[in-house]
């Protein structure tokens, strides 16, 4: 058997095709995949990845204002200043960080010129120094000049890079001593309190999840509908609002029916799982929850207490510490980068060292261990005195076997 070998060509061709489709295994997908590709034109960044689009987005509108703040300020070494919040940019570092940034250099800068510097490379360690002790007394938080001065020393390490200045500058560490203070926990009476004056399908769900899940308020407001599991009662962070390390978090039984009710009545072709539901409809902001909490706080008659939106945080990791979870797991599920970050909560919410205080209080207000006290009082002089015997005729205890 002999197989008849064609050419092809531009005259041959349409005869080939109309042969192929006659023949019984031809499947013409044609109709099909015209019904289901869509215009290039049509494809936008934000539909396929609305996250990295807002991402990108703020990233850039943070760059622009930044730049659009330093050109209206006479600043020493302005245009080196530009290039590294463009390099911060190209790193795809926050918009928050170049703010920040911006603000800490500034104010350096400022406090060089009042000094009578008038060039970058005229910077010296005293400079810096000054610095720091001009931000404390101002009063300004240790944590806060702890901040700036990260920020100071990063640009300055810039300009080490590019042989701007010397490498002496920053060879000695700068360490400014920050409290390790207590997180702020609200008092379950008061967490009482606020969950029965919360009113409104989307409030109540957004102000519960924050308490039940612990998240960043910039964390739940960067959700999208398809990070939510209701079968497996999870919320998929796709990335930590400071460590940028993805993590899972579950919802507990109030805050997954508050859920279920919100996503009966939200509008469906949203992105994001929580929106403005002003007149326009856009993403809802950080200001905008702060307005809610509140508001809820003054229903609820907690306004003096000075609670914050991030108090709900705390919150959860302490009464999760009460209930007996693992600290391993609250540090997962928290996303801290390390345990002793965790252990904070720890110290708040030891039941078992409060235990042990009061127990041992008990015995004291008892007056029961006054026995203790005498018997000690009588012993430590005659103990006192044999050592005083001892050293004064040079004797040695040899221990015998």
């Amino acid at each position: 058997m002999t197989q008849e070998r064609i050419t092809l060509n531009h005259e041959t061709l349409p005869a080939f095709y109309q042969q192929l489709r006659t023949h019984p295994l031809y499947i013409d997908l044609t109709p099909t995949l015209e019904s289901t590709s869509a215009p290039r034109s049509n494809l936008k960044p934000q539909n396929l990845f609305p996250r990295n689009h807002r991402w990108q987005t703020e990233c850039r509108r943070g760059l622009d204002l930044a730049l659009k703040r330093l050109s209206g300020k006479d600043l020493v070494g302005k245009n080196h200043i530009e290039a590294y919040l463009r390099d911060q940019y190209r790193r795809n570092l926050r918009p928050t960080t170049m703010a920040n940034s911006l603000r800490g250099i500034e104010d350096f800068m400022f406090l060089i010129q009042k000094g009578g510097k008038a060039r970058l490379e005229e910077i010296t360690r005293q400079d810096i120094e000054g610095w720091i002790e001009h931000e404390q007394d101002r009063g300004v938080q240790a944590s806060t000049v702890n901040m700036r001065l990260s920020a100071i020393k990063a640009f300055l390490r810039f300009l080490i890079e590019r042989e701007v200045l010397g490498p002496e500058l920053l060879s000695k560490r700068m360490i400014i001593k920050v409290p390790d203070a207590l997180p702020r926990a609200m008092d379950p009476d008061d967490v009482r309190e606020l969950v029965a004056v919360l009113e409104g399908v989307r409030d109540r769900a957004m102000i519960l999840i924050l308490l039940r899940t612990g998240m960043r308020i910039g964390e739940l407001l960067n959700t999208i509908v398809e990070d939510v599991n209701l079968k497996e009662r999870r919320i998929e962070i796709y990335e930590a609002g400071k460590t940028r390390v993805g993590r899972v978090v579950y919802l507990s039984d109030d805050a997954l029916k508050a859920l279920k009710a919100w996503l009966k009545v939200r509008e469906p072709h949203k992105t994001y799982l929580f929106y403005s539901q002003g007149k326009h409809r856009h993403t809802i902001t950080y200001p905008a929850v702060r307005a809610i909490f509140v508001k809820c706080l003054e229903k609820a008659g907690l306004s003096h207490k000075g609670y914050t939106l991030h108090c709900l945080r705390h919150t959860c990791a302490s009464e999760l510490l009460n209930a007996g979870m693992r600290l391993e797991c609250v540090q997962q599920l928290l996303g801290h980068s390390t345990i002793e970050m965790t252990r904070r909560y720890a110290r708040l919410t030891d039941k078992t060292r409060e235990q042990e205080y009061f127990r041992a209080m008990a015995i004291i207000e008892r007056g029961e261990i006054n026995g203790h006290y005498y018997q000690l009082d009588c012993e430590l002089p005659a103990f006192l005195e044999k050592t005083q015997l001892l050293s004064s005729h040079d004797q040695e205890l040899h221990v015998h076997p």
